[in-house]
């Protein structure tokens, strides 16, 4: 398929990405739905390429829910999905603790209910969830007990995220042989209207700032995320495709990975931007640089449909 990086998806070209690929990874949020609706035409999209033989799996940097969250809110939505299909950093982060860190002891877990429900499934005790409000002065900051049985600092999504938290993360990682682990780095979290909400990538800087140490990074673009999927369906990289709506997480996934990229225009990165990096002839953007791209995945469903 000899064509020219960020071209429109359609017509024939469709049929040949088709043709191309046997593996669909799509992310989740401002790709298959927003919120809690699902983007016009997107469970088509998803059920018909299974239907077709492709395998479709969904990759998501959101912590907060389990793979099983994930498959519930789908099969409400209209998504022909399975839980083993869904790889989200929850779960990702649990995996790699277990099977690749080889943790033998308790994480210190700044996030929430999803990260400790996939942590305990692989027999991984965690510490440290819930409001932790700050007491006393800095003394006490800086001699707050901690658990000897702890082996690593896991950051995820966290609302309760305080001082505290942050003290006794840097406390934890003072030990060098204190693995440091972080979910994602994603900054903002887009809401509806334009308006967004600090996103994991806040805290997890802020743990390396104060710890002085750079976290193990589960989520996209990490080639990691990619790897769990490979490692449970040994999916051929050459014959796979990430579709995405983000060029610094989705679509530099795929780069690092070397799958074929498409930019869905539903959520939160824009046409111009992707221009903008493929103009910059800058390494570093032109990762970020999709394929292809779409409206929106429904542009998918002739093709399907024929």
């Amino acid at each position: 398929m000899a064509v020219s990086k960020c071209t429109r998806l359609s017509g024939p070209l469709i049929q040949e990405l088709l043709d191309s690929v046997d593996n669909f990874l799509f992310d989740c949020d401002g790709v298959i739905w927003r919120g809690e609706q699902a983007i016009p035409g997107a469970p088509e999209v998803t059920n018909l390429l299974k239907k077709n033989g492709k395998r479709v799996f969904f990759v998501t940097n959101n912590s907060t829910k389990t793979r099983e969250m994930y498959a519930e809110k789908m099969a409400k939505l209209g998504f022909l999905a399975k839980t083993e299909e869904v790889f989200g950093t929850a779960y990702c982060s649990a995996v790699y603790l277990k099977h690749i860190a080889k943790l033998d002891g308790k994480v210190y877990l700044i996030g929430g209910n999803a990260l400790i429900k996939e942590l305990q499934k692989l027999g991984i005790q965690t510490v440290g969830s819930g409001p932790d409000p700050v007491f006393g002065g800095q003394s006490d900051w800086a001699n707050v007990p901690l658990d000897p049985e702890v082996k690593a600092v896991v950051v995820g999504f966290d609302e309760h995220f305080s001082y505290m938290k942050l003290s006794k993360a840097l406390k934890y990682l003072d030990n060098p042989d204190c693995l440091f682990v972080g979910t994602n780095t994603d900054s903002r979290l887009p809401l509806e209207g334009g308006r967004a909400v600090p996103g994991t990538g806040c805290l997890v800087r802020a743990v390396e700032t104060a710890a002085q140490r750079k976290a193990q990074i589960i989520g996209k673009p990490s080639h990691f995320m990619f790897d769990c999927v490979v490692s449970e369906y040994g999916i051929d990289p050459a014959r796979t495709v990430m579709v995405g709506d983000r060029l610094d997480t989705d679509i530099l996934l795929g780069f690092n990975c070397g799958l074929k990229t498409v930019l869905t225009l539903t959520g939160v990165s824009n046409l111009d931007e992707a221009t903008a990096y493929q103009e910059s002839h800058c390494p570093e953007r032109t990762g970020m640089v999709p394929d292809y791209y779409v409206e929106t995945i429904a542009d998918l469903l002739p093709a399907l449909q024929g």
